[in-house]
């Protein structure tokens, strides 16, 4: 049945889309599109896998298909449950849901019977050498492979042993069953690949029945096969694998196993990111050496990690969209995912004052009968959420990165003399300076131009300066994270021989500070958004409780007078 899609899109169409819009407009699959996403449960998917998830989903979502999730289970050792429920949990929170949910082990009597249908037709074998020899006979790059001494046993003399191999006879590593290709071909995948390891480990869903273990160039395109995959869609370090992909589909020469037409990989490049790891490896060992506290550390690429920051599938659907879809292979400035993160923040976050830096500021000729309660928007934009209200009370905290002692040009926040508006509330102007005994600031004496509209820009007075603040009576304590990116360098793998990788790690990539907050963030969930006016975005961490609570900076807003203070000093040398 051929499905209604949407070709009229001006949007062009990207090598994906046009490839299944031909198979559509030819019924190559009887106007089916099945994809599917296969990640291996050996760890947490990371915003690279986001991209793949989104592909995958998305291109079927399209086309009216759907999607399967499979989990490549092939390798007992490296996989838990844990990595299975967190990629599902994964998947859903990015807005997906799945046709059917496979693994790799659902098929492993079905791979096992297709290896045996291949040693029968002679080409599969058992082969004896250690992993070092294989290694050695099938040579490289430059230098071709030479045949294994087993390459020519008798078909039933190799059924016997890959039986034997399965009734646990032999030891982990001593035999393997590899496919008989050509030993010299210039594709290394091609030269006699391995099919079956022996490996006596327990697998998380069969237990201790199996001791030999189809490897993944193996079963991969032997799964999709089996699920009626129409298009397989793989990353581009997949490309030199997929013509052994085809070569297993194709052996099946009375089409005993697979219905026809066959599924077809087709390969997309991969998604990378500025200053952070995406290898899984590497991610775990960041995880195992308490680098990070964990794979949801908000300062990891990890899906979890980023949705615990506070980012949002909105803003992930959306970087993954403007990254695009590319033959070659590139590497994204992770400001981009900033900027994605930011739009979405503007207008889905309500705001909130809150000083992460506090430092006092007295009101002198204010008393505590004269606090009132000033009313502000959630945000100011979108009228129709409302008010909130806070109480302005003589006593305040502001932040410390508000004053200056001796302010340079164009600074129009606090200073000596200066006057400034406190958001929503008033205008006032500082008249005395208290320090400590080391001469540190730690409070401001000021008078409240008791004249203005409490601050509002309607009263007439020009002043350019605006502020946030909270009552010192009636703030929450809050601990807030404020995270920066984990490592230094843009690509922290492209290190100087010999030198570690970690070297890299960023030390200030944490700071946790406790901050004064409004008090309407009392009853704050975990997951909740906000802008903290002139902060940043930042979310509601899962440590959080309404007694202790923990905000996790997503991101900062665009400071532009970091970049003025910055030319200046410029200047100044």
């Amino acid at each position: 049945m051929t499905q209604d899609r949407p070709l009229s899109e001006s949007k062009p169409l990207n090598f994906l889309e046009e490839i299944i819009e031909a198979d559509l407009a030819s019924n190559k699959h009887q106007g089916r599109v099945m994809t599917r996403f296969p990640p291996e449960p050996n760890g947490y998917l990371h915003i690279g896998h986001a991209k793949s998830i989104c592909i995958n989903f998305g291109l079927a979502q399209k086309y009216g298909g759907k999607t399967n999730l499979r989990f490549d289970d092939t390798n007992p050792v490296k996989e838990d449950v844990e990595y299975v429920d967190s990629i599902r949990e994964d998947v859903r929170w990015l807005g997906f849901s799945w046709e059917s949910e496979y693994y790799a082990s659902d098929y492993f009597q079905r791979l096992y019977d297709y290896a045996e249908y291949l040693i029968q037709r002679g080409v599969a074998y058992v082969c004896d050498l250690t992993e070092t020899e294989i290694r050695e006979y099938r040579g490289n790059f430059y230098n071709p492979g030479r045949p294994s001494p087993y390459r020519d046993r008798h078909p039933e003399e190799n059924l016997e042993l890959f039986r034997r191999m399965r009734g646990g006879d032999f030891a982990d590593g001593s035999k393997v069953l590899r496919a008989k290709i050509d030993v010299q071909n210039p594709n290394m995948n091609m030269r006699d690949p391995l099919m079956y390891r022996i490996r006596r480990a327990h697998h998380h869903r069969t237990g201790d029945t199996w001791c030999i273990y189809p490897m993944y160039d193996y079963a991969h395109g032997i799964c999709d096969a089996f699920e009626n995959i129409t298009h397989s869609i793989c990353t581009l370090e997949f490309e030199d694998h997929r013509p052994l992909y085809e070569w297993f589909l194709e052996q099946d020469v009375e089409e005993k196993f697979f219905k026809r037409p066959l599924p077809r990989q087709i390969e997309f490049a991969r998604l990378n990111l500025t200053h952070t790891v995406m290898s899984k490896r590497r991610l775990l060992e960041l995880v195992q050496e308490g680098i990070v506290s964990g794979w949801d550390d908000p300062r990891m690429p990890t899906i979890s990690g980023l949705r615990r920051r506070g980012y949002t599938p909105e803003a992930i659907k959306s970087f993954v969209e403007r990254v695009g879809v590319a033959k070659a292979e590139m590497v994204a400035e992770m400001g981009y995912l900033e900027s994605c993160i930011r739009e979405h923040m503007e207008t889905h976050a309500p705001r909130r004052m809150a000083v992460l830096r506090p430092l006092k500021l007295t009101i002198t000729n204010m008393s505590h009968e004269q606090s009132f309660s000033a009313e502000l928007p959630h945000h100011a934009e979108m009228p129709e959420l409302g008010m909130r209200t806070i109480k302005f009370t003589p006593e305040l905290w502001v932040e410390q990165d508000d004053f200056r002692e001796d302010p340079p040009k164009k600074w129009f926040r606090l200073a000596p003399g200066a006057e400034v508006r406190l958001r929503g509330a008033a205008i006032i102007r500082c008249n005395e300076v208290v320090k400590d005994v080391e001469g540190k600031v730690i409070e401001l004496k000021c008078t409240r131009d008791e004249s203005a509209n409490r601050g509002n820009p309607a009263d007439g007075r020009k002043i350019k300066g605006t502020i946030h603040w909270v009552s010192a009576n009636e703030a929450i304590d809050a601990e807030v994270r404020l995270y920066e990116q984990l490592f230094l360098a843009k690509d922290p793998m492209d290190t100087p021989q010999g030198e570690d990788w970690r070297q890299g790690i960023n030390a200030s990539s944490l700071e946790v500070i406790n901050a004064k907050v409004e008090p309407t963030l009392t009853d704050c969930r975990p997951g909740q958004h906000f802008q903290f006016e002139r902060m940043g975005y930042f979310a509601v961490d899962s440590d959080s409780a309404p007694k202790s609570l923990v905000f996790n900076r997503i991101v900062s807003l665009k400071d532009g007078w970091a970049k003025i203070e910055a030319g200046q000093a410029l200047g100044r040398e």
